[in-house]
Formats: C-alpha cells, sequence, structure tokens
C-alpha cells in the first residue's frame, strides 16, 4: 500500500539535493524532500549560533549556479541577498599578509609589495586564470550531462570538454612551474584548490585552474552562510508545491521489480512511491538503503570505489570584536610557516598595508607573546571565516577548519587545541577576547571563557548538537578515476531510477560538481515526460531574460 505518490523524492539537503528539487518542483514535478538525517548548519549554545560547516560560496560565479536563479526567475532577489567579499581571500604567514581584492590593480600593488621577484609569473598565472575560466563558463553554460553516461551523452558532452584547456593534461602537470619550489605563493594557490575541492588531494590541472579562480573571481557571501542558502532554496520549493520534511529520515527505499518505487520514512509501515529518487549520498549508501536489493550488473561489476582518509575538522568561536584586527577579511587562510624564499621581512596580521594605518587594540606591533609560539610544520593550515553578528552585538563568530588526516601527526582531540594555537599565533589578541570555542566532531565539552578562565560546559547543554561526537565532512579518494579525473560515481544509481548529486559524482569541483550533477540529474528526469518538457521550453518566454 502505498501512503502518496511523488514524481520524485529527493534524499538530502545539500546544495546538489536542495537545487535538484528546487528545479524539479519549478518544473511542475511533484517533489518531497527529506533531509535523511543531514544535520542543519547551526546550533545553539543559549543565545549564541554556531556552524558546524565553514561555508563559502565558491560555486556563486558558476554558469550552472546562474541558469538555476534565470530558471526561477530569482535573479535580483538573488542579488539584494549577497554581499561582496572584501578582500575576496587573504592570506596569512609568519611576518606575511596578502590581500586579494577585486581590482586587479590594487593586487598588483599587493604582489609587488609582497613578492616583487614574482611579478611576471603572478601576472601569467592570472592571465592563464581567467582564460581556463572563460572557456570553462561558456562549457558548463550548455545543458549537457556531467558526467556523461550513455554513448550519445558522452558524444555531446564531449564537444564541450573540448573546450576546456588542460582537460586532457597529465594528472601531475603543474600550472605553478614558473613559480620557485616551496615558494610561499605555491602554498596560495594549492591550499585555497583543496580547502574547495571535495577530493583529499590536488585535483587535475584543470580543476586547480577553476577553484583556485572561484577564490579570486568576485566572491560574494552571505550574511548567515549556508543556512541562509538552504532557506533560499527550501522556500523555492515550497513556492512551486514541493514538501519538505527536512527532519525526517528514510528507513528504506522501497525497490519493485528491480526499480526504486519509493521511500519509506522512518516510524511508517508503508511507502511513499515515486517515479524517481534523488539523493546526495554515495552509491554504496544507497544501495544498502535497499538491503542490497534492485542493485543493476553493471554497477556490481564497474562501480568506482569511494574511500576517505581526510576529514574536515570545523571549530567555532564567539570572539569580542575588538580582540581582532580591523583589516581581517571574511575568508582567510592561516598558513603555518613561510618558505626560505618568503622568511624576508614582511607584514603580519597585525600590521597593514603601506600606509601603515591603526587597527585599534588588536592592531599595531606584534605582542611579545606572538614572539614566543614559533611557527613549525606541526601547525596546521587553517581556513577562517570571519562573520560579524548583527547589532546589538559586539561579538564575531569565527568558523575555523582544517583538514585533518585519520593517520596524521595530530590526533582528533588535539585538534581544537592545534587549531586555537594556530589561530592565537596569528591573532595575538585573540585569546584574551574569547567568549566560547566549541567544535561538533571532537565530542569535548564546551569551552566557556570567563575573563581569561577556561570553564566546561557539558554538551547536553546545546540544543540541536549530538551530545557525543559528530562525523566529520569527508574529503574522497575515486579509483579508478572517473570522467576527466573530475569525475567519482555515474549521476546514475546502482538502482533503476536512482539519480546522485552528491559530492561523490563530480568531488574534483568542489561545490560547481554538485550543481552540475543536479543539472544533470534534472535533465534526465524531465526527459522521461515529454509534456513537461515542451512546458519547460515553452517556459523560456516567460522567465526572466538572463
Amino acid at each position: 500500500m502505498i501512503h502518496k505518490h511523488y514524481d520524485v523524492i529527493v534524499l538530502g539537503r545539500s546544495i546538489g539535493a536542495l537545487t535538484a528539487a528546487a528545479l524539479l518542483a519549478r518544473r511542475d514535478f511533484t517533489v518531497m524532500v527529506v533531509g535523511h538525517g543531514e544535520r542543519p548548519p547551526t546550533y545553539r549554545l543559549d543565545q549564541h549560533v554556531l556552524r558546524r560547516r565553514a561555508f563559502t560560496l565558491l560555486a556563486e560565479p558558476s554558469p550552472a549556479w546562474r541558469r538555476f536563479l534565470v530558471e526561477l526567475a530569482q535573479s535580483q532577489t538573488w542579488k539584494r541577498r549577497i554581499v561582496p567579499a572584501l578582500p575576496m581571500l587573504q592570506v596569512v604567514a609568519p611576518r606575511r599578509r596578502l590581500d586579494v581584492p577585486p581590482d586587479m590593480v590594487l593586487f598588483g600593488r599587493e604582489i609587488d609589495r609582497e613578492f616583487p621577484e614574482l611579478r611576471r609569473v603572478v601576472d601569467e598565472l592570472y592571465a592563464e586564470l581567467a582564460h581556463v575560466n572563460g572557456a570553462a563558463d561558456d562549457a558548463f553554460s550548455h545543458d549537457a550531462l556531467w558526467p556523461p553516461g550513455t554513448f550519445w551523452e558522452r558524444r555531446e558532452t564531449a564537444r564541450y570538454a573540448a573546450m576546456l584547456p588542460y582537460a586532457r593534461a597529465e594528472p601531475d602537470a603543474d600550472l605553478l612551474v614558473e613559480f620557485p619550489r616551496g615558494h610561499l605563493f605555491r602554498s596560495i594557490v594549492t591550499q585555497s584548490v583543496l580547502f574547495a575541492t571535495d577530493l583529499s588531494a590536488l585535483p587535475p590541472p584543470f580543476a586547480v585552474a577553476r577553484l583556485h579562480g572561484a577564490w579570486t573571481r568576485g566572491l560574494m557571501t552571505l550574511p548567515r552562510g549556508e543556512e541562509e542558502l538552504e532557506e533560499f532554496l527550501v522556500e523555492r520549493i515550497l513556492a512551486h508545491g514541493g514538501r519538505c520534511l527536512l527532519d525526517e529520515r528514510a528507513a528504506s527505499v522501497h525497490v519493485r521489480r528491480g526499480t526504486a518505487a519509493g521511500v519509506v520514512l522512518d516510524g511508517d509501515d508503508h511507502p511513499n512511491g515515486s517515479s524517481f529518487v534523488i539523493t546526495d549520498m554515495d552509491g554504496e549508501t544507497l544501495a544498502s538503503l535497499s538491503g542490497g536489493e534492485g542493485i543493476h550488473k553493471r554497477a556490481l561489476r564497474e562501480w568506482p570505489r569511494i574511500t576517505s582518509s581526510v576529514g574536515r575538522f570545523v571549530v567555532s568561536l564567539i570572539v569580542r570584536r575588538e580582540g581582532l584586527p580591523e583589516p581581517l577579511g571574511p575568508e582567510t587562510l592561516l598558513l603555518p610557516f613561510p618558505s626560505s624564499s618568503s622568511a624576508l621581512a614582511g607584514r603580519s596580521m597585525t600590521s597593514s598595508p603601506s600606509p601603515p594605518r591603526a587597527a585599534g587594540d588588536a592592531g599595531g606591533r606584534p605582542s611579545s607573546a606572538r614572539a614566543t609560539r614559533p611557527a613549525g610544520p606541526g601547525r596546521p593550515v587553517v581556513h577562517l571565516q570571519r562573520c560579524d553578528l548583527p547589532p546589538p552585538s559586539t561579538d564575531t563568530l569565527l568558523v575555523a577548519e582544517i583538514l585533518l588526516p585519520d593517520r596524521g601527526p595530530l590526533s582528533l582531540l588535539e585538534a581544537r587545541q592545534a587549531v586555537l594555537d594556530a589561530l592565537t599565533a596569528e591573532l595575538p589578541f585573540l585569546e584574551r577576547h574569547l567568549v566560547l570555542v566549541d567544535s561538533v566532531h571532537d565530542g569535548l565539552p564546551v569551552w566557556v571563557y570567563d575573563g581569561q578562565r577556561r570553564r566546561l560546559v557539558e554538551r547536553a547543554a546545546l540544543k540541536g548538537a549530538a551530545p557525543g561526537a559528530e562525523p566529520m565532512v569527508r574529503q574522497l579518494e575515486v579509483d579508478p578515476p572517473g570522467y576527466l579525473g573530475l569525475a567519482g560515481e555515474p549521476i546514475r544509481g546502482p538502482i533503476e531510477r536512482t539519480l546522485l548529486v552528491g559530492r561523490s559524482v563530480l568531488p574534483g569541483l568542489g561545490q560547481e560538481g554538485q550543481l552540475l550533477a543536479a543539472w544533470g540529474a534534472a535533465r534526465l528526469v524531465t526527459r522521461t515526460d515529454r509534456r513537461k518538457e515542451r512546458m519547460r521550453r515553452d517556459m523560456w518566454s516567460k522567465v526572466e531574460i538572463g
């Protein structure tokens, strides 16, 4: 017995899952979204809102996102929500600080100040990045399937893939070959890419150019981060008649005659029927939900192996605003130690670019405490986000993440303190202005600060967080690598009428890969209904002109 039948049931609340759901709801398909146990982006301790994930909107300039806004007629609404990141990226290392502003003239001055010996090669690098990203924008603006599956899909996508520079380059080709080995600028590029990709290692050269380019070509932010993006997407799904059950969980995928025919929710005896099941899980997890039933032979024979040995460890810090340097930007990379070529006298986070300017309590000269914290290879690279809380609050939320190997020198229980040490090494006034520090990943009590004294608050006091440790978002390894070295699993899942739109489909491209997978899934569903496919073509006379 079927409770209710939907055209599509979507499992997950990631950007890929919600984008696919919103597109299909807009195209007049009946859609139900089930959160399937994925936790929301934020949790609370009393009045303090903390984040369990760092979130940078790197896919905002992508044609995949722009086409989505146009189809849903939301371009103007979106423009009112986003705020430019100024600077787009900031890099802080011992005795070094580099800002990447949107204005290339100002960026040239930054390079002249910090790396004058590299001015020519940096100019050539960013000219090449502009070329690569322009070609990628042209390729991704077409409604093709990435990654392709069938013969005709491969033939169609290959036409657009031929437009991509470095797409067929050797995996170990080096875009930074002109830069000296061990130079700090190499670390700036590679670390920005590692925090943007969903792979645990550096992706192929095209993805390196695409992902570093995403940081440096007009980065935008949302004031409330991932939570605000989720609200925007859910609002669009509901506006077009969809149903969202983000707190519900699927107990199993209902399979009938070898085809996915619905989903049984936790606590229900009967399934909700559907023509398609779309999910942001990987194929193996999806197959386990069906109890191994309905997996087609090709999936059993050829399915890629997805593993992980690196996770994203995230720490949330509430800090009094006067404890932060005035120039600290919304997106910062803290690099632990300079190379020999960049160890010359430079600027720290607490000193301003020429001409010098005051930075309040946190500005001015480095403190003596800073000199007692030598930088070393044991300190992790930190991606730091600054989120100033709205008035009347005078606090700032800092979200710091590191890439934590399962078998590295740093254990899970040591990671929170290691992140805090890395931050206080470059932000010397931070320690005396801490309000609270927490991570959902280590299961340790919340650190609450009264003055300079730390007290421990049990995790049971948190709202929206598990009492124990929560798993980290994992970086992926794919064997064998998929299409162009960018792909992992195919969009078509291991069971007929299931589609994948998660991080495992195009992990090499990070967020943009999830959007491309969502477009691919929406296309496959739409083409099964000729009437709605015709309606979508007719709709272009009614939606906004992008």
